[in-house]
């Protein structure tokens, strides 16, 4: 028995416009969107990440989590260089005592999305 992926599933306000976002500022490049459910999903590099506006059956006060979505990555300062000038940055890039170079932006909906590189 075993696990074989995970796709997080984020409740937004506006489904359309965050997958939109999601391929304009951070380079998902496949997608789908129903606009009668209010559900889509992006893909990239084998991520695949879902949207949903919840349903009136469950309670939903606006975009929270409590954590972050943390994102290995090949190249840090690439994607850093990338993200600067087109998304909101939550902290730069910077050399952390736990071995990884990473940074964090805060997506259209306020969700924390940390990008972290191993350091040799």
């Amino acid at each position: 028995m075993k696990l074989i992926d995970m796709r997080p599933m984020m409740w937004v306000d506006d489904v359309e416009a965050t997958i939109n976002y999601y391929k304009t500022i951070l380079g998902f490049t496949e997608s789908y969107f129903e606009n009668d459910w209010q559900w889509g999903w992006v893909r990239r590099d084998g991520l695949e990440i879902m949207f949903a506006k919840p349903n009136e059956h469950i309670p939903y006060d606006g975009a929270n989590f409590t954590g972050s979505f943390y994102f290995n990555v090949d190249n840090a300062d690439e994607w850093y260089e990338r993200l600067a000038g087109k998304a909101s940055i939550y902290y730069p890039i910077e050399n952390f005592e736990y071995a990884m170079r990473e940074f964090a932006i805060k997506d259209c909906n306020g969700y924390l999305l940390q990008f972290g590189q191993e350091l040799q």
